[in-house]
Formats: C-alpha cells, structure tokens, sequence
C-alpha cells in the first residue's frame, strides 16, 4: 500500500486518533486491549450536560475496506497495489472467464448476485441450477474484512508466528474463488475449486500475516482413467513451472485432506491442496504467481473431460449410483470441510453462497454396497486406496 494512502486513511496511528471524538477513540482502544477511562467520566468539568447521541462508531474492518474502496477507484489496481487488491482483481477476472466458458458449454446462463457486507466487503455469487448440462454449477467470489477473536487468533498463530500473541482481536481480510459443477451426466465428474487470500493486518493498515491457499480436486460417479489422467498432468504442469516438488506435496495433501474419515474413503479421485503457504515457503510475488497458474489450469483441466461425457447414454441404475455419490460429497462438506465451517462462523456470512456447493440432489440408502466387480466397486477401491495418475 502507498505512504499516501495509509497517511490519509488509517486511524489507528496515535496521531490519527487524536482526530477522532472522545468516545469513538474511546471504543477503538478498547478493541484493541488498551486500558482507557471511559469518556466524560461524572466529575469530568469538560462533559457537556446535554450531549447530542453519538453516532454509531465505524469499526476498524469497516474502515479498511472503505480505505481500498477509495484506492481503487483514485488509481485502479495495478502491480504496485497491496496483494489484498491485486488478488481480488484476479479473481473477478477468472470468474468472468470461467462461467463465459460455462455458459457455451451448458446453453443457459448463469444467476448473477452481487451482494456486500455490513462491515466490508462482499462478493459475486453465479450460479446455473437445471442446466442442460449442469444440474448445478456455482462460481462464487467473496471479498471479506472482519475481526478475529482471540480464540482463532491463538489458532493461526500455530503456523504464522508474525501475528501478535498479547492482543485480543486482530482486523483480517480474506479474498476467495469457489467453484463447484455437479453435471446432470453420471458419466461426467464433479469437479471443485478454490483459491484464496488470506491476511492479518497491522494497526497501520499494513499486512502483519499472509498467506495462500487452495486446490482442485476431481470427483467422479464413474472412473474413466484417462480423464483421472488429463486432469493431474494439465495440474501438474501448472505447479512443475514453480517447484518440482509442489506437485507430489499437494497431490498427497488433497488425498489426505478430501478424506471422509467417517467413510474410510476420499471424497473424489484426487487433484492438489495447500494452505497457509507464506513467506517461509516463498515470497509473495512467486507464490501469488504459483495460485494464478493453478487456478488459469482449471479450463484446460476440466473442459475436454466435461465435452467428452456430457452426452454419454446412462441408466436409470447409474443415474442412482451418482446420487449416492452425492451423498458422501455432502457429508465431506458438511462435515469435515474447514471452509464451510469457516463461511458459517463468520459473522454477516451469505449462507446461500457458502452451501452453494451443495449437489441439488443426493441421496443415501441404508447398508448399501455396490456389487463385488462392478464399475461401482472399483471407484469405491480407488477412493479407499488413492492412486498416482502421473
């Protein structure tokens, strides 16, 4: 962020706080642990006796996200621009590109939400529902700035030790790309993204912690392995232009952390995974490159699979053994997924948009198992014994 733009907008400098009205300065000490009487306390000779009502004070995370609205529109977003902006700019761009792509492929457009937060920020919901091709598809961008409470802040401080350990809450901003396609064809994978942004910011409105996050993963209702094939090699290209290593790293973590422990199987045929990459792993012009590579990956990865499947003949059989699939695709989400937890604990959350994820059918069917030898059987063998598709 520029001197000029901090200089004009933080009020969280000793100097900046001297401008604010008592009892505003008041309220914005106390978020912050510091010990201040309260204003115009009885015997104070300065309180005025009739008093107009104050105005409700704005909170810090309001004001940061009032600060790079101003930003953005003064000088756009552009190379120089904090990664908060820069990443959000990218990820609205992809979703354009995306549900573009989508909506050929599908015939039907996309219900276009845009929506914001009481305290900052906002996003932009796209979601297809009895598609012709996708029974449900969402492309979700959410653009968030809160506070941490000091439970969740002695949590991340596990793997960010720059975050301050004495201080009771603590302003953030979190910046994210989800996408889920569930196709109407059982012969046709489900298929989820996410990338995402994460900070803790200084008193000063500069960023304390960072980090990326994010993945892709593959989740069929019938195996096809060249699909399984094509779609980690188009992924591990991606990652191979940063680090050699990222691949198999990331191939092991999504297989460990899309795992429905309750099941003893993975949610889906694996992708990639990573969280909480930070300046320990690289600095932050690479890994924000390395996020924009693998989420730029997912067209090429995704649509010569959906093109080739989508018109596949099915049965009434097959179409049942897809919404049982289903089944255990919600239960991962609902149950194990630190993203949905996250988005519902998150206060003004857009529950709609958090559980867009959710398959617009599913089932479940008690003790059922499919037949021993059966296409069935052998997806079932491969999420409880996930293999290496390159």
């Amino acid at each position: 962020m520029s001197s000029s733009i901090r200089s004009c907008l933080r009020l969280s400098s000793s100097r900046t706080l001297r401008t604010v009205p008592r009892a505003q300065r008041y309220l914005l000490q106390q978020r912050r642990g510091i010990q201040t009487p309260p204003p115009n306390p009885k015997g104070d000779p300065t309180a005025r006796k009739s008093a107009a009502p104050l105005k409700p004070v704005p909170t810090l995370d309001t004001l940061n996200a009032e600060r790079d609205s101003l930003a953005k529109r003064e000088s756009g977003v552009t190379e120089n621009s904090p990664m908060r902006l820069r990443m959000e700019d990218f990820i609205k761009q992809q979703q354009k590109e995306i549900v573009k792509e989508l909506e050929a492929i599908d015939g039907k457009k996309f219900r276009i939400d845009t929506w914001t937060r009481e305290n900052g920020g906002g996003g932009i919901s796209s979601v297809l529902q009895d598609g012709n091709v996708f029974e449900k598809a969402g492309v979700n961008i959410s653009i968030v700035y809160g506070t941490l409470p000091r439970p969740a802040i002695e949590k991340m401080r596990v793997n960010h030790k720059a975050i301050d350990a004495d201080i009771q809450s603590l302003d953030f901003f979190a910046a994210g790309l989800s996408m889920v396609l569930h196709p109407v064809n059982p012969m046709a994978p489900t298929v989820h993204l996410n990338y995402r942004y994460f900070e803790t910011e200084n008193p000063d409105g500069t960023a304390n912690a960072w980090w990326f996050g994010g993945g892709t993963d593959l989740t069929p209702s019938y195996l096809f392995d060249e699909d399984a094939i094509h779609f980690h090699k188009t992924i591990k290209e991606a990652c191979d232009k940063h680090d050699k290593d990222y691949f198999p790293r990331f191939k092991a973590w999504c297989d460990k952390y899309f795992y429905n422990k309750h099941r003893n199987e993975s949610r889906g045929i694996g992708g990639i995974f990573f969280d909480d990459l930070d300046e320990h792993e690289k600095d932050q012009e690479n890994t924000f490159a390395f996020a924009q590579s693998c989420l730029k990956a997912f067209l090429p990865s995704y649509i010569p699979i959906i093109n080739k499947r989508k018109d596949m003949p099915y049965t009434e059989k097959e179409k049942e053994w897809q919404q049982i699939r289903r089944g255990r695709y919600v239960e991962f989400n609902l149950v194990h997924d630190r993203g949905t937890a996250f988005g519902l604990n998150t206060p003004s959350a857009r529950v709609e948009s958090i559980l867009m994820s959710l398959p617009l059918t599913a089932s479940w069917r008690y003790m059922y198992e499919p037949e021993k030898g059966s296409r069935e059987q052998r997806l079932v063998d491969v999420l409880r014994e996930p293999k290496e598709w390159v």
